[in-house]
Order: structure tokens, then C-alpha cells, then sequence
């Protein structure tokens, strides 16, 4: 089978080089956009120098709702001033150790998103369906069979 980019006036590509050197620590630059380490923690044989590939993932879940959110907002006209997320996975270690029976990634993911926002939460659940479906890395991980739990959340403005 020969692999063939797809090519055309709507895509985009985006890339990362990243090294290691014979350990769990991976030294990834984004060019333009700066370098990141990950690492797995010191119990697990790393050296705990930064966030495991996982919760990097989940840290990608979270930048990907809120970039496709604010994007979406826009165009809903929704007003907002801020949203503080939680994201949380579970894995089955059998997978990742050789166990083909089971799978290597997640297991389920919970994402709680809370919205400060003098929206109403039927205004917050109509954008977050079609945030939901044009969220590039939460529809990765629909697509991946990973059971999903997110949360959105209105969260009243405090006036001081």
C-alpha cells in the first residue's frame, strides 16, 4: 500500500521532530512554536522531567476543545470569559506490556469543562455539540473506541 498525502486548497499540515536518547525522555520541537520534554515519572523508570505522552494527550484534548470552542464561539456570537479544565484517563498497563488482547491507549477519558460565562447552560450545551463535532483530537479519541465522559459546565461571571 503507498502512502499518499492528501493534497487540496483546505488542507493543512503540521509537524514535530523529536529524540531520545535510549531513555524515556523525548526532547520534541514544534519549530516555530518552542520544544516540550516528555518523561515518564521516576517509578516508572523515567526521570519525571515533564509530563508523560499520555497527560500529554489529555493536554492536547484540552487545548483542542478550547481553540475549536473559541473558534465556534465567534461564529455563535457567545461571550465568555474564561475556561478552567480537568482531564483525567485510564489505561491498562497489559497493553502497553505486550498483552495484544488488550489495547495500548486509553481506556476512558473524563474532560470537565467549566465556562465562565453569563450564557445559559441550554446556550452552552447547543455551541458544545458543534464544538464536540469539530474537535479534531476528541473525535481521534471517539474514533479510537476510548470511553469518553465530558462535562460542560456554566459557571456565572463574579462582578467585583
Amino acid at each position: 500500500m503507498t502512502f499518499v498525502e492528501p493534497e487540496g486548497e483546505f488542507i493543512r499540515r503540521r509537524q514535530v521532530a523529536g529524540t531520545t536518547h535510549a531513555t524515556m525522555r523525548t526532547v520534541l520541537d514544534y519549530a516555530e512554536a518552542g520544544v516540550q520534554v516528555t518523561d515518564e515519572p521516576a517509578v516508572a523508570g523515567g526521570g519525571g522531567s515533564g509530563p508523560t505522552p499520555l497527560q500529554s494527550v489529555l493536554g492536547a484534548l484540552c487545548g483542542c476543545e478550547a481553540v475549536t470552542f473559541r473558534r465556534t464561539a465567534t461564529e455563535f456570537e457567545f461571550d465568555y470569559e474564561r475556561i478552567d479544565f480537568e482531564a483525567a484517563c485510564t489505561i491498562d498497563i497489559r497493553g502497553r506490556s505486550g498483552d495484544r488482547s488488550v489495547r495500548p491507549h486509553f481506556q476512558t477519558v473524563r474532560l470537565s469543562a467549566q465556562v465562565v460565562t453569563s450564557c445559559t447552560q441550554a446556550q452552552l450545551d447547543e455551541l458544545v455539540e458543534e464544538v464536540e463535532a469539530r474537535c479534531p483530537v476528541l473525535n481521534l479519541m471517539q474514533d479510537a473506541g476510548v470511553t469518553l465522559d465530558i462535562r460542560w459546565r456554566v459557571v456565572t461571571p463574579t462582578r467585583t
